[in-house]
């Protein structure tokens, strides 16, 4: 278990350089199909993609779990073993509740160094001891009550087959023991999102049904000196993690563009808070879609670069000759003294790995629960599907293969980082031979899932380990199956756009001569529009004489 921790916490290392991750929430009535859906990509630079799994357990009474802190490995202590634990595979367990974050960080005094949990076991541990999302923010509030909470401030999207909930935590700085916190469940009808900035500012503390709450989240504001007005006028944000320009441009506004891509609202209204202004007017926290979100809808969202809005960065300089909408870090910069900052979209090239979680009611929970999970950049990931019920995790997802210093073909993190480091520098040329694979990859594995499930819901009810074998098949099956396609895929970049040049094509193969050698060759060369960069840029360097 120590060295499961450890390659864990290498994964979960999401916070450098700033701003990490980012969530996705749409309700069962804001979806085209009924799912409750929740999305997540856990970016850090340096780490490695894969899922973890725990087999459900039984354990004797009295027993004690160690605690290791996700991002260092440090021992932080022992907490008491549930009895009875579920199954869980990445960030899903075996009833449908699943679990992803987001590190706002908020006021630095109030990490505790001597918390005894943090918030990666926090994620883990609820999912193995709990049957719905409620059950979950239960243990996990009572987790950090009883041991203290080791972490910085976090946003926790918590759902199941039937609702979703925002929870937002962040501790006391070791002037008390535990954290204050706020819940709050996002409408069915609406969708929401949260990405590296506190999201939850007034709630209504006499709804019980849909908000939860510390006992004491405005008490020990008012200890602190962040907040001295009515109690009913009180903002969680504004007091545990004040709006600054990086927290809006870099991390509200992947959530902007959310809103911008599917919400109902008029998101010119809050373009000057997305912008960087804390002055300016905030985002609600959820709001009602244009029209019902479909899975695609979800993936397509963690795919976006802010192109069409006044965040794209596909044009600019910075962009390359060929429209690489991402920028190196780190995410500011100076020149002649004077500080700037690069965007930071939805989809990034440092994510490790990424997962829409798909929570259906109508179905049964092995079936219901599935983590579309994808390893890499989520612009170029395959989603394939991982069950809830699954007894086993594929090789192409499997630890001992993501290494995050040792290249494996094995790893469907590294060939999908090959694949994708091709590409970034070639952006416009091979982007559509990318999204074509990656289209058919999944339709054919999405409309294959259909199949399965059918076969796996008419025989569950007489059959259940033979349903939870058809669906664990799959599970490996779709992964290394994709693994393999999209190493034919990179085989197939490397040759048709060797040294900057492309090769023709005819039915999906590089053509040949009639000497053999490669048939017609196309010298790319820039755009118009970047050749003028290039002579704005050297001047008269460049230029040819004329002829005399």
């Amino acid at each position: 278990m120590k060295r499961i921790l450890f390659a864990l916490a290498a994964v979960l290392l999401f916070v450098t350089d700033g701003a990490a991750c980012t969530n996705f929430i749409v309700g069962k009535k804001a979806s085209a199909d009924g799912s409750v859906f929740i999305s997540y990509s856990a970016d850090s630079y340096g780490m490695s993609g894969f899922v973890a799994h725990f087999p459900a357990a039984v354990y004797p009474e009295g027993t004690m779990r160690d605690i290791y802190n996700w991002d260092s490995g440090e021992y932080l202590g022992q907490i008491r073993e549930a009895r009875q634990t579920y199954n869980v595979l990445g960030n899903i367990n075996e009833h449908q509740v699943a679990i992803a974050e987001t590190t706002f960080g908020g006021r630095e005094e109030l990490v505790d160094l001597n918390g005894g949990i943090d918030y990666g076991n926090l994620i883990y541990i609820a999912l193995q001891r709990s049957r719905t999302a409620r059950e979950a923010i239960d243990v996990m509030t009572s987790l950090v009550a009883e041991y203290g909470y080791y972490s910085s401030g976090e946003s926790f999207s918590i759902a199941d087959p039937n609702e979703a909930w925002i929870l937002e935590m962040i501790g006391k700085g070791g002037k008390e023991k535990g954290a204050v916190w706020v819940a709050i469940r996002i409408p069915d009808d609406c969708i929401s999102a949260h990405a590296n900035q506190a999201r939850i500012r007034k709630f209504d503390m006499k709804d019980k049904e849909n908000v939860r709450y510390s006992k004491d989240v405005i008490k020990f504001a008012r200890k602190m000196g962040y907040f001295d007005g009515k109690d009913e006028d009180f903002d969680f944000a504004a007091a545990y993690c004040p709006a600054d320009f990086g927290g809006l441009r870099y991390c509200d506004a992947r959530v902007w563009s959310f809103f911008n891509m599917f919400g109902a609202e008029d998101m010119n209204n809050y373009l000057a808070w997305a912008s960087g202004d804390p002055t300016a007017e905030p985002m609600p926290l959820y709001m009602k879609p244009k029209a019902p979100l479909s899975l695609q809808d979800v993936q397509r969202g963690m795919r976006d670069h802010y192109e069409g809005t006044p965040f794209d960065i596909t044009n600019d300089l910075g962009a390359g000759p060929y429209n690489m909408p991402y920028r190196p870090s780190p995410l500011s910069f100076e020149v002649d003294g004077k500080e700037y900052f690069n965007e930071r979209p939805i989809s990034t090239f440092q994510t490790a790995f990424t997962f829409v979680a798909q929570l259906r009611d109508w179905l049964p929970n092995a079936i219901g629960g599935v983590m579309w999970f994808g390893t890499d950049d989520s612009n170029m990931v395959v989603y394939t599907p991982v069950y809830c019920c699954a007894t086993s995790v594929p090789d192409c997802y499997a630890e001992q293969y993501a290494d995050p210093v040792v290249f494996s073909w094995k790893s469907s993190f590294w060939v999908f980082n090959w694949v994708s480091n091709m590409i970034y520098p070639k952006y416009s040329l091979v982007i559509d031979d990318m999204r074509q694979v990656q289209g058919e990859l999944e339709s054919a594995i999405y409309e294959k899932s259909k199949e399965v499930e059918a076969e796996a819901l008419a025989v569950i009810g007489t059959s259940p380990k033979y349903a939870i074998k058809m669906l664990t098949d799959f599970t490996a099956t779709s992964g290394e199956e994709t693994l393999a396609a999209w190493k034919a895929f990179g085989e197939k970049v490397i040759v048709k756009y060797n040294d900057l040049v492309v090769k023709s094509e005819k039915n999906g193969k590089i053509e040949r001569s009639n000497t053999g050698l490669a048939g017609k060759i196309t010298r790319p060369g820039y755009s118009t529009e970047y050749w003028k960069k290039v002579v704005e840029e050297t001047g008269d360097r460049y230029l040819i004489p004329a002829a005399k």
